[in-house]
């Protein structure tokens, strides 16, 4: 997974599917679904790419689209947020359910 930086958040994000990986070092939540979040990258590589923004470090990201808690998970597509979800409860078993559910619709709609 790439990691994503204010220099080259809009070309990740521009092209395509991305799923968008907040969190911080700090943040337990974001460190246990690492390995889920790397799983689902790697299931779902063919149809969109997964990449991880370090908040700390992006403050200003965060703040333009509005980030309030960590873990949270920003969906785009073509360079438009089209979905989040977000939240320190979040499971494994939401997480895929909500990208399956996403990327579902977003097959629906092309």
């Amino acid at each position: 997974m790439l990691e994503v930086t204010k220099e080259n958040f809009e070309e990740l994000v521009g092209d395509g599917v991305t799923l968008v990986d907040v969190w911080g070092p700090q943040c337990a939540p974001c460190i246990a679904m690492l390995p889920d979040v790397e799983k689902l990258a790697a299931d779902r590589a063919e149809e969109m790419k997964v990449v991880k923004l370090e908040a700390p470090k992006n403050r200003r990201l965060c703040m333009q689209y509005k980030i309030m808690g960590l873990p949270a998970f920003l969906l785009f597509h073509n360079g438009a947020e089209v979905s989040r979800l977000a939240g320190a409860d979040i499971s494994a078993a939401e997480l895929r359910s909500w990208v399956d559910r996403e990327l579902g619709q977003l097959a629906a709609s092309a």
